[in-house]
Parts: structure tokens; C-alpha cells; sequence
């Protein structure tokens, strides 16, 4: 029934997993905190990274990266980071990042690829990650990205046109969530899931009323031109979730299927730099 066996029905209806665990289970792993904020005086914030950051660039190079703390709707005060990759970028990128990682550890990648695709990078430390206050949940992540979107929206003047919605992992299940309500310039979906059960349970058919991010059900509301990006050899989220999303997105475009790679890796491969070109510089701008 529904592709699950008798003795996960029976799991499943004599002690359901409630949304939240299934969300501690899957996506929530927050490390140590490799940041901090520290105030100009301004309303701005100087990032100071320790060495688990890895920051591969100069000191000067960090004048581009500005900080800033938001709160959201569910009282939350999180933290944002707006990197000036490009002085002619006509696109930001509003980056959702995965789950065992903060802005610390992402920020010479966001540098590097936004200076390579010729885009600027908003990105968010959901609540309970980072130096952003709160606990992780399903409810916070989608305050977590209606934050950061306002945020982007008011304090930059950015409009959604020249937004590109980007999620990673557990960061494609809130930006499947406000790419289901708002019309942006892109939305990439790079190693996303269909929902938690069907990461818990690989035979689930449907949507359980006590699932947690279901994406899948929300993919068919999307009507920003997609880009799904999934690696073949994914040890984390199945393949098949990302051809699935991708079958079920009403704008997809050509997707990037990156033979050989897992969940973590997929930024390693060249063909990975070359799509998102294409899809940035060429595709969208046509």
C-alpha cells in the first residue's frame, strides 16, 4: 500500500513521527558557530570568521561582504549577508544553504561563485544556526526565508525580477515555499527533496498528513523558469527526488544531471559552473 510495507504501516499508524522529528532526523544539524557580527555603529556589521571558515580570500576582499540582522515573524533575530560579487550583476542570487553549514563556512563560496556567474549573493543563517537566535523547525525555516526575502526587497531595492531564488538541499524546502507564492527572474533547485517521509522511507507514494517539507506538493505552483541540479550518485537525497521535482516544476528548464556525483560534491564538477552560466548570462537574458 502506497509502497510502503506492513510493518512501516504499522509503525506509521500506531506512532506516527511528528513533523518536527521527522525534521530533527533529516535536516537540522547546525555546527558550531565559525562567525561573528560585530556592529559599525551604523546598523552594519563587519563579518570576523574563525579558522573552520576556511575564508580563501584576502582581508580586503571581506569590504564586500556586509552583514545585518532581521527578524522575522516568529520573533527570530536572524542573520543576513549581502555579498558584492560584481559591480554590473543585473541578477542577486537569494541563496538557502544546506544543512550542516552557516554563513561562515559559505561565504568564500558565495564570493567565488558570484564573481564567476556575474551575480551578487544574499544568503540567511536560519534561526538556531550561526549567530541567529531561535531553534531550527520547519515553521521557522519558511519565516526564516520571508525575512531574508523582505529584507532583500526593502533594504536593497532588489526587485523580484532580478531575483534568482537558490536552495540547496534542506535550503530547496523554504525556497520551494516562497517560489510557490511569488514570481521571481529563477529559481534553482541544486540536490532538492520531494518531501521528509519519502528521505525516511524511499517507497512512499504520497503525501502523509504528518510529513514534513513537502515540496513536492508545493513544485507545481512554481511559475519561475527552474533549474534542478541533482547528482546521480546522491547518498543523502535519492536521485530520484530531483528528477521527480523536476517532472513536476510547470517552467523547468533543461535540468543538470551530474553523473557520478554525490550530495556534497556537485560544485566540484565543471559541468556545474557551465550550467549555471548558461542559465544566468544566456538563458535568462533572452
Amino acid at each position: 500500500m502506497n509502497g510502503l510495507s506492513w510493518s512501516e504501516l504499522c509503525c506509521l499508524f500506531c506512532c506516527p513521527p511528528c513533523p518536527s522529528r521527522i525534521a530533527a532526523k533529516l535536516a537540522f544539524l547546525p555546527p558550531e558557530p565559525t562567525y561573528d557580527f560585530h556592529a559599525d555603529g551604523a546598523g552594519k556589521y563587519a563579518l570576523t570568521l574563525t579558522e573552520r571558515a576556511e575564508w580563501q580570500y584576502s582581508e580586503r576582499e571581506k569590504e564586500n561582504v556586509e552583514g545585518f540582522f532581521t527578524r522575522t515573524n516568529r520573533g527570530n533575530r536572524i542573520a543576513c549577508l549581502f555579498v558584492r560579487c560584481s559591480n554590473t550583476a543585473r541578477f542577486t542570487i537569494l541563496f538557502s544553504h544546506g544543512n550542516a553549514v552557516d554563513l561562515g563556512q559559505m561565504s568564500s563560496f558565495y564570493l567565488g561563485l558570484g564573481s564567476r556567474i556575474n551575480c551578487n549573493i544574499f544568503s540567511y543563517d536560519y534561526s538556531g544556526y550561526g549567530v541567529s537566535a531561535g531553534k531550527p523547525s520547519e515553521k521557522n525555516l519558511y519565516a526564516d526565508i520571508d525575512a531574508a526575502w523582505l529584507a532583500l526587497r526593502t533594504r536593497y531595492g532588489i526587485s523580484p525580477e532580478n531575483i534568482i531564488l537558490y536552495g540547496q538541499s534542506i535550503g530547496t524546502v523554504p525556497t520551494v515555499d516562497l517560489a510557490a507564492r511569488y514570481e521571481v527572474g529563477a529559481v534553482i533547485l541544486h540536490s532538492p527533496l520531494m518531501s521528509g517521509m519519502r528521505v525516511a522511507f524511499p517507497n512512499t507514494k504520497r503525501t502523509w498528513f504528518f510529513d514534513a517539507f513537502p515540496s513536492i506538493d508545493k513544485v507545481p505552483k512554481v511559475t519561475s523558469p527552474t533549474l534542478v541540479i541533482h547528482g546521480t550518485e546522491d547518498e543523502v537525497i535519492d536521485f530520484s527526488h530531483g528528477l521527480t521535482i523536476f517532472e513536476k516544476c510547470p517552467r523547468a528548464v533543461e535540468p543538470l544531471w551530474v553523473e557520478g556525483a554525490g550530495h556534497n560534491d556537485v560544485e566540484l564538477y565543471n559541468v556545474y559552473l557551465e550550467r549555471l552560466k548558461q542559465f544566468v548570462n544566456v538563458e535568462l537574458v533572452n
